[in-house]
C-alpha cells in the first residue's frame, strides 16, 4: 500500500513553486510555465488519490488526462498571444505591457486616425 503523504507534499510543493511563479514574475513566458507547474501538481494528486483509494473506474487517472489535453491547449494558444505581444510590443514583461494599455486609452491619447502614419502604412504607400 502506498503512503498518501509522499505524492501529496511533493504536489504541495510543486504548486506552492507554480502560485510564488504565478505571483512574483513579470516575464509572461514564465508565468505560463508557473501555471503548468500547479496543473502537474494537481494531476499528480489525482493519480494519487486515484491509486490511494483503489477506484476501478480510474476517475483520477482519466481526469487527468482531461486536464493534459487543457493544458496543451492553454500553452499553445498562451505562446501564440506571447508571441504576437512581442512582436508588436518588443516586451513580453507583464507589468510593461499593463503600462502601456492604461496609456494607450487615456482620455488625451491620440485616435486611430490622427494625421500620423503608421509604419504599415508607409510600407504600403511605399510598394503602391
Amino acid at each position: 500500500m502506498m503512503h498518501l503523504a509522499y505524492p501529496a507534499v511533493l504536489a504541495v510543493l510543486l504548486f506552492s513553486v507554480g502560485l510564488y511563479g504565478v505571483l512574483a514574475r513579470r516575464n509572461a513566458i514564465l508565468v505560463l510555465m508557473s501555471v503548468e507547474l500547479m496543473l502537474n501538481a494537481v494531476n499528480l494528486n489525482l493519480v494519487a488519490f486515484d491509486v490511494w483509494l483503489r477506484d476501478t473506474l480510474h476517475a483520477g487517472q482519466a481526469l487527468t488526462l482531461f486536464v493534459i489535453a487543457i493544458a496543451a491547449a492553454e500553452i499553445g494558444i498562451g505562446l501564440a498571444i506571447v508571441l504576437m505581444v512581442y512582436r508588436n510590443r518588443g516586451s513580453s514583461d507583464i507589468d510593461r505591457l499593463r503600462d502601456t494599455a492604461e496609456t494607450a486609452h487615456g482620455p488625451d491619447a491620440p485616435g486611430p486616425h490622427d494625421g500620423k502614419s503608421t509604419d504599415r502604412e508607409e510600407k504600403a504607400e511605399a510598394t503602391a
